[in-house]
């Protein structure tokens, strides 16, 4: 803890109550990252945090807004401000790694299942530690006030956030917190000030030949009474590889070469036909896009509608465009982020010890660099003031392009005024400049505790001081929302506020073929569409 104010004893009792926990809260990481569940799959999961927020003490509502893995969990201690945190806990298809220092996917399973990146994992454990702490300092102390704690599944979908937002869960909200393992090398330890999340849209697009029957009906094959010697519609494969392919060809032409945005494709379902002569009858695309404005996302989506519909005429098919997700940019509140950057300042940076040097320098060695005596990137003992942070990204990005990267914690930020805290996760430091590891470098350091546990356990401390901070100084609090009022326009529903982009009675997109994990008599195994 570095010097400074001194903490009030509400945020003394939040701290040592961390302290206490550590080991405890250390297993229950490790416990979300060893299931290791994808995207809109996260059952174990996400039962785990509701029964443990049952126990303590929270009320919870299961399966919101139509999500099975989604939850809303509340705890009231009197009338005061209700301040609201999440939870992510989706892994990643194709990344699976086992918490060793070379590569090795996990034991008895299939090398293209899910595996922690950021990770999701420390994540929810870092915002999920740092409620508790605050709950157990409000009951000491006897603070008035309410905390409400989300579980968000399928951030890598963006999926979760946008349907609380649309289905009017994060109404009534006071104050948010969104924490997120360091993703920039300039801002290893800090918040973000002006510059924030990007859009994220998705849209699955399903192509059906449902009468297949009726292709060139006219050049039958003579009298023969079924379809081996007709000219067989193209179907669905045809029009999914023409989706993919006409698309591709026609990404320069969406969007002006301005600004950071992408555009990938996933195939979760191609063909259903199993004979030479049958047509196949259903083939999805799902496309998924970052850019700066609506406006970019907007135009480049109209280019794939309008492809969908002459592909769908041209291979004999209908077809279905249903979103998988529409975000709205971040919006940024400065009083939020000075008061946590400075509760952070207070704390210090996180430190790693031997044991995790070593660690890492076994990585090292396994890759054939010679281990370095400070292995990790000396970057991630550094703290940045958000206002310095802003400089570094202004320096790369065009003078409009206000909102870079992508994640939906930016659909909290148009609801109540919230933050996006960064601490620094394990990261190696290159041997030269230029070199980058492999991921499953990383990613194997998230399943290491004395790799990971400075990360979370940092994060559980800035959100539990700055909570109480919220909580017994309502004048910082007026501030982040007098700010919030003004950068809105009245606050919600205000002249400058941006609604939900989905409707309120959007179903989330849980019945696709997701990846997943299946149990069949042979076990527990990883299946793909």
């Amino acid at each position: 803890m570095t010097s400074g104010h001194e903490w009030t004893d509400a945020q003394k009792s939040a701290l040592r109550w961390l302290d206490g926990n550590l080991a405890t809260l250390s297993v229950d990481h490790l416990t979300i990252w060893n299931f290791h569940e994808p995207s809109w799959r996260e059952y174990k999961s996400s039962a785990w945090y509701m029964d443990r927020l049952e126990r303590e003490g929270f009320a919870v509502e299961r399966g919101t807004a139509g999500m099975p893995t989604a939850f809303r969990a509340r705890w009231s201690n009197g009338a005061g401000p209700t301040l609201a945190g999440y939870a992510e806990y989706d892994a990643v298809p194709g990344q699976s790694q086992e918490p060793v220092p070379y590569r090795k996917p996990r034991e008895g399973m299939s090398p293209r299942a899910a595996g922690h990146t950021d990770p999701h994992s420390a994540l929810g454990i870092g915002s999920f530690g740092g409620f508790l702490a605050a709950k157990h300092a409000m009951e000491t102390h006897g603070i008035p006030g309410t905390l409400v704690f989300f579980g968000e599944p399928a951030e890598k979908m963006c999926g979760a956030k946008p349907v609380h937002a649309a289905h009017g869960y994060y109404d009534g909200l006071d104050a948010a917190f969104s924490f997120h393992p360091h993703s920039f090398p300039a801002l290893t330890n800090g918040c973000f000030w002006d510059t924030t999340s990007a859009p994220y849209w998705s849209r699955i697009y399903t192509f059906a030949c449902e009468n297949p029957e009726t292709w060139q009906n006219e050049a039958s094959g003579g009298s023969v009474t079924h379809a081996h010697a007709t000219a067989r519609a193209p179907g669905a494969i045809d029009a999914v590889c023409l989706m993919y392919t006409n698309s591709k060809m026609m990404k320069e032409s969406m969007l002006p070469h301005t600004g950071s945005w992408t555009i990938n494709e996933f195939i979760p379902i191609a063909g259903q036909a199993a004979a030479d002569n049958i047509a196949p009858g259903i083939g999805q695309i799902q496309y998924a896009m970052r850019a700066p404005t609506l406006a970019m996302c907007e135009a480049a989506f109209a280019v794939l509608d309008r492809n969908a519909d002459h592909i769908a005429a041209m291979t004999h098919c209908t077809v279905e465009k249903a979103w998988i997700t529409r975000t709205r940019a971040g919006l940024p509140n400065h009083a939020m982020a000075e008061v946590t950057f400075r509760n952070f300042e207070r704390l210090g940076a996180p430190v790693w010890s031997e044991e995790a040097k070593g660690f890492a320098r076994e990585l090292q060695s396994s890759l054939g660099l010679e281990p370095m005596r400070e292995p990790f990137f000396e970057g991630l003992m550094k703290l940045t003031p958000p206002w310095e942070a802003e400089k570094a990204f202004r320096a790369q990005l065009p003078a409009w392009q206000l909102n870079y990267a992508a994640d939906d914690y930016v659909d909290y930020t148009w609801h109540a005024p919230t933050v996006r805290l960064y601490v620094a996760r394990p990261t190696l430091q290159a041997p030269e400049p230029g070199y980058r590891y492999p991921e499953w470098v990383r990613y194997a350091m998230g399943g290491v505790p004395a790799c990971i546990d400075p990360m979370w356990s940092k994060a559980s401390a800035v959100i539990a001081t700055t909570l109480i901070e919220l909580l017994t100084d309502r004048a910082q609090l007026e501030r982040a929302q007098a700010e919030f009022r003004e950068r809105t326009g009245g606050g919600v529903g205000g002249t400058k506020w941006v609604a939900p982009l989905l409707p309120s009675d959007f179903q989330a997109p849980i019945g696709y073929r997701w990846p997943e994990y299946v149990e069949t008599p042979r076990g527990r195994e990883w299946t793909v569409p």
